[in-house]
């Protein structure tokens, strides 16, 4: 086998032709999938799109790179299971423009953190992780208490709509009042956000300030929301229990 190989090392038109088919075995393995996707997929009743505050919060996610030490996916493995919860259902990303899946676990999967932790706890170990996790060896980010921007939160929702997250022309017009909002629990535009995405939705001054809106706010209110956008999961470990 080795000296088949040596000997198509020498053939570059060889060597080209192989690629190409492992390349497309590899294409039509990933591929073909696709094309049964809403047979095999089913979206729960209950599944909402992320709101302005928590879409803001997942850019700050990204833009810090959080995604290189932690993954989304709770495999179907009874460790996993056992301890971070409901395995992830293909549903649960449907609305997510990247995935965030990832599979290298520096830190643990935070598929199912959405209200394991309190607001000040986040924020506690956002700010100085030794402070809560003495053994931690995250970076601090004591920059996210400066004022969250944003300017573009109504054309990130507009984009989204048109790739088919279901946010409607209302969504988007008001996405910027929308994430003052949910920060703001004794405002009027937080009883705006409840209607529009759903009275589950947490609606809280996640920093712990509600006067001024920060990113802070934003990345908590998304780590909140990590595994609580529908509760499909948790019914199918039941009925698997049953």
């Amino acid at each position: 086998m080795l000296k088949l190989h040596y000997n198509l090392e020498k053939l570059s038109m060889g060597l080209v032709a192989g690629i190409i088919v492992a390349a497309s075995i590899g294409g039509i393995v990933e591929i073909a999938p696709l094309f049964v996707i809403d047979e095999t997929v089913s979206m729960p009743e209950d599944m909402r799109p992320h709101t302005p505050l928590e879409l803001a919060g997942r850019e700050i996610y990204i833009r810090e790179g959080c995604y290189a030490c932690h993954s989304q996916m709770v495999r179907s493995l009874a460790d996993e299971l056992d301890r971070y919860g409901p395995y992830s259902l293909a549903a649960e990303s449907a609305y997510d423009h990247p995935m965030l899946w990832g599979s290298k676990r520096t830190g643990p999967d935070l598929a199912r953190l959405g209200e394991k932790y309190s607001d000040a706890w986040h924020s506690a170990h956002l700010i100085d992780p030794r402070s809560v996790v003495p053994a931690s060896i995250m970076p601090s980010y004591p920059w996210l208490v400066r004022p969250l921007d944003t300017q573009m939160l109504s054309a990130q929702l507009g984009t989204l709509a048109r790739l088919g997250v279901p946010y409607d022309p209302e969504m988007v017009s008001a996405a910027v009042a929308d994430a003052q909002g949910q920060s703001r629990p004794e405002s009027d535009a937080a009883d705006a956000v409840r209607d529009r995405y759903g009275a589950d939705v947490a609606v809280r001054a996640f920093d712990g300030d509600a006067s001024l809106l920060t990113e802070m706010d934003a990345l908590v209110a998304y780590l909140q929301s990590l595994g609580r956008l529908t509760d499909a999961a948790y019914g199918n470990l039941a009925g698997e229990i049953e």
